[in-house]
């Protein structure tokens, strides 16, 4: 088995992935179930509802390694 081989079994299991979480997403909003998504880039947490609409839900509380905020606080 080379690296190449490993590289195209992680590319199948993301595409995997990724195409379960849309199925998910999509079966949610089917059922009118809110779902909860976390976005990066604002560092959010929204409440994604049937109609489209994202709710606010949650701030990111915290930054950088478990192992950073515990040894600040000692």
């Amino acid at each position: 088995m080379s690296l190449n081989d490993i590289n195209d079994d992680d590319d199948i299991v993301v595409k995997r992935v990724n195409a379960a979480v849309k199925i998910a997403l999509d079966k949610n909003r089917a059922m009118d179930i809110p779902s909860i998504v976390y976005d990066r880039k604002t560092q959010m947490v929204y409440e994604l509802r049937s109609n489209g609409e994202r709710v606010p839900v949650a701030k990111r509380s915290w930054k950088g390694r478990y192992s950073e905020r515990t040894t600040e606080k000692t």
